[in-house]
């Protein structure tokens, strides 16, 4: 009994180092891959990899084919979640740190609060809910602002930008899988999303010239085992520990991933990227996961 009951703890215990620690570690994969790969191609080439690989197990296993309908939600929701998000990351990573990258992108927990505030309607502006949204923007404005001598330089402020949209688009991609029809399995819905993404993403690189700027030849082995990473570590098994977390944690518990991660990715990033570690991000930082953690508390107390 001993061993029963040790077991499914250490498969617990497992899948939050998982969730933790691969998908922190994916910023600097990410940031090691587009500085020879260009941008929406490398994230077209994880994304349909990985969606390709992840629907077609589950079509093995049995599971139906998407409806019509259930195609064009699906659509909607890899648009916004990886062409406009993870497209906009990919891109942002040329111009600003990975670890600084990943506190950014925490900033999606604000942002899909204003969502179930504005479009859902099952969140109410509570003065809590400003202060933490007041304090992870100040938290962006220590990371892009020239004034403040904080040490270190400032981040670049389009970089900035363009993850700060990305955050909008993934918010309201969660607003659009609530309320549109998707299929039960989220494994097969992920999957077909991540294939569809990952073509509209190589429309994206097409469009941009990215297929004439990119030789195959000349990409690194360090830069191609990035890719291996994203997709196997960072899409497939990360995503799959996560669905399997969900099924047996409280979302409170699991959306703690939220504020670790980008805390892993800093030090990742100062450690084996050779990002700076100065006052600046650490400050930053601190704001920002204040501005998480405020909440995804308020978040795991409020009722309907």
């Amino acid at each position: 009994m001993g061993a029963n009951a040790y077991r499914p703890r250490w498969k617990t215990l497992l899948a939050f180092a998982i969730i933790y620690f691969v998908w922190g570690s994916t910023y600097l994969a990410i940031r090691v891959g587009v500085e020879q790969v260009p941008p929406f191609l490398l994230a077209a080439i994880r994304f349909f990899i990985a969606g390709l690989l992840l629907f077609g197990w589950m079509l093995a296993r049995g599971e139906r084919l998407p409806t019509p309908r259930q195609w064009a939600s699906i659509s909607l929701v890899a648009f916004l979640s990886f062409a406009v998000d993870y497209g906009l990351v990919f891109w942002a990573e040329r111009r600003v740190p990975s670890g600084v990258t990943a506190v950014i992108m925490a900033m999606t927990a604000a942002f899909m609060v204003l969502a179930e505030i504005v479009f859902l309607r099952t969140q109410k502006l509570t003065l809590r809910l400003a202060l933490a949204l007041l304090v992870g923007l100040g938290g962006v404005v220590v990371l892009v602002s020239h004034s403040l001598d904080l040490g270190g330089a400032s981040i670049d402020k389009l970089g900035a930008a363009a993850l700060m949209v990305s955050c909008t688009a993934w918010a309201t991609a969660s607003v659009v899988m609530r309320t549109q029809p998707l299929p039960e399995s989220k494994f097969l819905s992920s999957g077909a999303q991540m294939l569809v993404g990952g073509l509209f993403l190589a429309v994206i690189a097409a469009g941009l010239g990215e297929l004439h700027d990119f030789h195959p030849g000349a990409v690194s082995a360090g830069a191609w085992f990035s890719l291996f990473y994203l997709i196997v570590p960072g899409s497939i098994i990360a995503f799959t520990a996560y669905v399997w977390l969900l099924g047996r944690e409280s979302p409170t518990r699991v959306g703690t991933f939220a504020y670790v991660n980008p805390v892993v990715a800093v030090l990742v990033g100062y450690f084996l990227g050779g990002e700076a570690l100065d006052l600046r991000t650490l400050v930053g930082t601190l704001f920002v996961l204040g501005s998480v953690v405020m909440i995804t508390t308020t978040k795991g107390k409020q009722g309907t």
